[in-house]
């Protein structure tokens, strides 16, 4: 089973993130943020990806520290539990709408971090979120977990619908890229070999 546990501790944050790529969509969930918590659930359970994190930062002064160690400790997790990469799909992409929102997320387990990130929310928070964490919660991710990662918010009215659809589209994304490619067999998607 590919499965980690990685935990990270500054003196801004301790995080602790258990994960099963090839789990049932249980979650876990504990930042003390609780938007963040909501979108983390959307991942376990769109991408199918056992999910437990426990964390606790400096919320006294404000979410920031929380939602990017959050972010990057999961995707130190999620490079260890991926291994070798043999065998798997490598890309994924998906659509999701809620409503009126819809977004579009398309990644590549290259092992070369990169980001495109278009979202223009129609409101700084949602609730008390502040709703400019998310782009460092995907920065962390993406720069630890070694992946390049498009995000496209197409359309939306509704902020929390925006990052909703945006959570749900990456935990599909997510799902189909490390689910195994039969045709592969046991070898890696690369031309380079090497990923």
């Amino acid at each position: 089973m590919r499965t980690a546990q990685v935990t990270r501790n500054t003196l801004e944050t301790q995080v602790t993130v258990s994960l099963n790529l090839d789990g049932t969509g249980i979650a876990k969930l504990a930042t003390g943020v609780p938007f963040l918590d909501h979108m983390l659930d959307q991942i376990a359970r769109h991408g199918l990806i056992d999910l437990d994190i426990q964390a606790s930062g400096d919320l006294h002064i404000d979410a920031h520290h929380t939602v990017e160690d959050t972010g990057i400790t999961l995707g130190q997790a999620f490079a260890r539990a991926l291994g070798d990469k043999k065998g798997i799909r490598r890309y994924g992409h998906a659509y999701v709408p809620l409503d009126e929102a819809l977004s579009r997320v398309v990644i590549d387990l290259s092992g070369r971090p990169g980001l495109e990130y278009h979202v223009d929310f129609t409101r700084a928070r949602i609730g008390e979120f502040d709703v400019d964490l998310f782009l460092e919660f995907f920065r962390g991710f993406i720069n630890h977990a070694g992946v390049t990662l498009h995000i496209d918010n197409l359309r939306g009215i509704n902020a929390h619908h925006q990052a909703e659809t945006i959570f749900k589209a990456f935990g599909r994304a997510l799902r189909m890229a490390v689910e195994a490619d039969l045709r592969m067999g046991d070898v890696l998607p690369s031309t380079k070999g090497a990923l």
